[in-house]
C-alpha cells in the first residue's frame, strides 16, 4: 500500500481514505476520489490534505486505488 504522506504517491482520481479535521480524534476515515490536491509540499507528517469530488477536505491516510 502507498503512503499517503507523499504527494507523488497521489493522483487526480485516485481512490484514497482521509481523514476530515472534525474526525482527527475518533480517526473515521472517509473514502473517495481525489478531485484536487491542496498540499503543496512534497510531503507531509499527517498526509497529504486532498479535496474529494464530494466536496470533503481531509489529510489521506490511504491510497486505495491509483
Amino acid at each position: 500500500m502507498l503512503s499517503g504522506k507523499t504527494g507523488k504517491n497521489i493522483k487526480i482520481g485516485s481512490e484514497v481514505e482521509i481523514v476530515q479535521k472534525q474526525h482527527q480524534r475518533t480517526g473515521e476515515l472517509t473514502d473517495g476520489f481525489v478531485d484536487k490536491i491542496l498540499t503543496k509540499s512534497a510531503t507531509h507528517p499527517h498526509g497529504i490534505k486532498v479535496r474529494l469530488e464530494t466536496g470533503e477536505v481531509g489529510r489521506v491516510q490511504k491510497i486505495i486505488n491509483q
